[in-house]
């Protein structure tokens, strides 16, 4: 019996070697931190040590952009724009019930258990960044500006945001004063990816695409080619994640000053986010998946560990996305077309971590300065967070998010630095649970239109052929099972149209270049599409 249980890990462990691994290197990252503690060790030293991480973030942050243009246009250049609006809808729709529900968690649990105690105050807090005249109303503007960026090219870099400047009026008054500062409003760019200007052009411009036809069959098969491509450089460079995790983590650690004082003022409040987290993504979250597939949330769960894992190390969404898209649709069967528009949607507007972890430091901090929230305040609070973790999730450490609440319910700004002392572990979880969240949320639009889906495929022979292209594409890249995995439905769509155009092929197969359901060739390269248009003279004919 223990031989057979024996055999059973080794072979869990060789079928899953990267999991385990990269489990292991946050293990083994929290030993070596807090091991290392006692040697105070140099700040040149601690460079060092965060090197290996700081490459592996800047490498997988590279493939961001690349990947989102490739899949984002891929999957959508096989839908109908009727379909792509659907699933639009659907996924916005379902991010914003579980923020709200994330939100009032939040704040039903540190309403219970209160672990602001104003005595704990004794110390002296540093003074916050000033960047607290924030208003929701900007917020959402910069949201909505972000969402049609000027230049694309600009997009990839630099994002719209709202900033205050304040202003002395140059002429002075008849008493000789100066008169008080104005503060006015300046919208500028800001240094950072804008991501969500970048989903907007590409859900566009797939869906234009997608219309088309079979006339820009040969577009559809460059991005289906480039996504397989990155897809392939991603899943190699993935085995550097055990290695840059742990250098991460001991980072993070040997940088705290004094964990012990932490521990003994914010222990509880750490205690209260955490909870929340957890109780959201393990009661929440899967009932309401539950309650809209009627189908057990565990397999979603277990297909996505590997991803979860990696979140909890990089404490970055954006840098998680090549492996939350691999994770789901190689372990739990989410149609491509649908994980390569949810989850880039998802990194972007779904902070239900977010949304909860400031919920929670808004009322602590209220609860620190002997604050009674009314009912109303409260309320505020909800929206308030709501809206700023979708319209500000690109924001570190969720600084603007707080200062906006803050502003908004009046509270002082002066107590949010000692929040960030423990920021470094709070923002791993909270991206792990909304990675999590992101696979919840695909698995429901899949439930949702996977019927319609099939479908149109019954309707576009060309775009079966492109999912079976596709297939082969991933078998032949790699000696994994495929990243896709087609429905029962889509599967008969296409083996048919196969058996039937090979059946047609039988009397002029010698005169025909068209490649069979297993030829790896894509068959644009040797299909001839008619032109659209009357082609041009030649130069001798001008």
């Amino acid at each position: 019996m223990k031989s057979k249980r024996r055999d059973e890990i080794v072979q869990f462990c060789r079928e899953n070697t990267l999991l385990v691994m990269t489990m292991f290197s946050v293990f083994l990252g929290v030993v070596l931190g807090f091991g290392l503690r006692p040697l105070n060790l140099s700040q040149e030293t601690l460079q060092l040590i965060n090197f290996p991480g700081e490459i592996f973030m800047q490498v997988l942050k590279m493939m961001i952009l690349p990947l989102i243009f490739s899949s984002l246009i891929s999957a959508l250049a096989q839908m109908d724009a009727k379909e792509s609006g659907q699933m639009g809808a659907s996924t916005v729709l379902y991010y914003l019930s579980t923020a709200v529900l994330a939100t009032l968690l939040g704040i039903f649990l540190v309403t219970v258990i209160h672990p602001g105690d104003p005595s704990i105050k004794g110390t002296d807090i540093a003074d916050a960044p000033s960047e607290g005249n924030v208003s929701p109303l900007d917020t959402f503007l910069d949201l909505v500006r972000n969402m049609f960026p000027e230049n694309i090219i600009q997009a990839t870099f630099e994002r719209m945001q709202t900033t205050y400047v304040a202003i002395r009026p140059k002429i002075a008054l008849k008493n000789g004063t100066s008169g008080n500062i104005i503060v006015k409003r300046s919208i500028g760019m800001t240094k950072g990816m804008n991501i969500l200007g970048i989903i907007v052009f590409c859900t566009g411009f797939g869906i234009v695409i997608s219309q088309l036809g079979e006339r820009a069959r040969i577009v559809v098969d460059f991005f289906v080619i480039l996504d397989a491509v990155i897809m392939r450089w991603v899943v190699t460079l993935m085995w550097f994640a055990p290695l840059g995790i742990t250098c991460l983590i001991c980072g993070n650690l040997l940088e705290l000053e004094d964990i012990s004082d932490i521990a003994s003022v914010l222990a509880l409040y750490v205690f209260t986010v955490c909870a929340g987290l957890v109780l959201h993504t393990i009661i929440t979250v899967p009932l309401m998946y539950f309650f809209i597939t009627r189908e057990n949330p565990l397999p979603i769960f277990k297909g996505m560990i590997q991803a979860v894992v990696t979140a909890f190390g990089t404490a970055s969404g954006g840098a998680t996305l090549p492996m939350s898209m691999q994770c789901l649709e190689d372990h739990c069967g989410v149609d491509r077309r649908i994980s390569r528009f949810v989850l880039p949607l998802g990194s972007t507007i779904n902070m239900d971590g977010n949304a909860l972890y400031e919920a929670v430091a808004v009322i602590f901090i209220a609860q620190l300065n002997n604050v009674q929230l009314s009912l109303a305040e409260v309320l505020t609070v909800s929206i308030t967070a709501t809206i700023a973790s979708i319209g500000l999730g690109s924001v570190p450490a969720g600084l603007v998010s707080i200062l906006l609440i803050l502003n908004t319910v009046g509270l002082p700004v002066r107590d949010v630095s000692m929040l960030f002392t423990v920021d470094w572990l709070l923002d791993r979880v909270r991206t792990a649970v909304n990675v999590l969240g992101d696979a919840y949320a695909a698995s429901v639009v899949q439930h949702l239109l996977q019927k319609k889906l099939d479908k149109a495929d019954a309707r576009h022979d060309y775009k079966a052929e492109i999912k079976g292209e596709i297939e082969m594409l991933k078998s032949a890249a790699t000696s994994r099972r495929p990243s896709f995995t087609m429905s029962e439905a889509s599967k008969e769509l296409f083996l048919n149209h196969a058996n039937t155009a090979g059946n047609s092929r039988i009397g002029s197969r010698i005169g025909s270049r068209r490649p069979s359901s297993t030829n790896l060739h894509l068959s644009w390269r040797s299909n001839t599409i008619e032109p659209p248009y009357t082609p041009l003279p030649n130069d001798e004919n001008v």
